[in-house]
C-alpha cells in the first residue's frame, strides 16, 4: 500500500488533505482513483491513518480517514548517525540504506581526510537532493517519520552536537576486537540515543580518534576486514538494529 507524508495541521477529525508533490504522483504517476487505499503519517508521532482516497484534484487529494492505527514500526532509540562526506554519489546510497534500517537523522562531516568540498551554492542543493532521498526511502520502508539530513558540520561541530546521545561509538581498524564491540552493543538498550561516527574514504586520522574519545566516543571494531565508508555504517546500523529491535 502507498505511504504518504502530511503535515499534522492537514489532518482532521475525518479527513485528510495532501498536497504539495505528492498530489503529482497520486495523479500523473501512481494514476491513482477515488476509492483506492493508501496510508498517511504525519512524521511526528508513531500512527497510521489508513484511508480512502476521496477526492483528487488539480492541487490536493482528500482522503477519508477508515482506521487510525498505533505503529511500533519506529525503533524507540534515536539513532544518529555522523557521516564522513565521501566522494561521487555514495552519499545517496548511504542516506538510502541508513533510512531503510531505522536510522533517526543523518549529519554529513566533513572531517581531515575529506575530498569533497561544497560550496555554499553547491551544499544547499545537495541538502535538498539528500533530504529527498530520504523522504523517498522512509516511503518505501514504510517508515512513520522521514529521518532528516542536516547541514555539513566540522568534526568539532558533530562531536558537540552528540554530546547529548547516551552512547557513541566510531568505529576504527586499530580498535580492540569484536568481543568489546558485542559487549557494547549488547549494553544498549531501547529508548537510548546512539550516535555512530563514520569516517570517509581514507577514514579518521588518530589525532581526530583521540578527540573524540575525549568527548565520550568509543571505537570499536567491525572484524578482520577493512570495509568502505558506504559500508561501515550500514553494518554498524544492522548490529544496532538487530539488538535493538523487540
Amino acid at each position: 500500500m502507498y505511504h504518504f507524508f502530511v503535515e499534522p495541521s492537514q489532518i482532521e477529525e475525518k479527513e485528510i488533505r495532501i498536497t504539495g508533490s505528492d498530489v503529482n504522483h497520486i495523479r500523473n504517476v501512481l494514476r491513482m482513483k477515488p476509492g483506492e487505499q493508501i496510508c498517511v503519517s504525519s512524521g511526528r508521532e508513531n500512527k497510521e491513518y489508513f484511508c480512502e482516497i476521496s477526492s483528487i484534484s488539480q492541487d490536493e487529494v482528500w482522503a477519508s480517514v477508515l482506521e487510525i492505527w498505533k505503529s511500533e514500526r519506529e525503533l524507540e532509540s534515536r539513532i544518529v548517525l555522523f557521516q564522513g562526506l565521501p566522494k561521487s554519489d555514495k552519499m545517496e546510497l548511504i542516506i538510502q540504506k541508513a533510512v531503510e534500517l531505522g536510522v533517526s537523522e543523518i549529519v554529513p562531516v566533513s572531517t581531515a581526510r575529506t575530498v569533497v568540498k561544497l560550496d555554499m551554492k553547491k551544499e544547499q542543493s545537495r541538502l535538498k537532493r539528500w533530504n529527498g532521498i530520504s523522504e523517498s526511502a522512509a516511503k518505501q520502508s514504510g517508515r512513520l517519520i522521514i529521518p532528516r539530513v542536516t547541514p555539513v558540520m566540522s568534526f568539532q561541530e558533530a562531536l558537540a552536537c552528540a554530546a547529548e546521545l547516551d552512547i557513541k561509538l566510531i568505529p576504527y581498524e586499530l580498535a580492540e576486537g569484536m568481543e568489546k564491540t558485542r559487549s557494547l552493543m549488547e549494553k544498549i538498550i531501547p529508548g537510548q540515543s546512539v550516535g555512530i561516527f563514520i569516517g570517509p574514504e581514507g577514514g579518521f586520522e588518530e589525532k581526530e580518534i583521540e578527540k573524540a574519545m575525549k568527548f565520550g566516543v568509543e571505537p570499536v571494531t567491525l572484524g578482520r576486514r577493512i570495509l568502505r565508508t558506504e559500508t561501515a555504517g550500514l553494518v554498524t546500523l544492522a548490529m544496532l538494529v538487530y539488538n535493538l529491535e523487540r
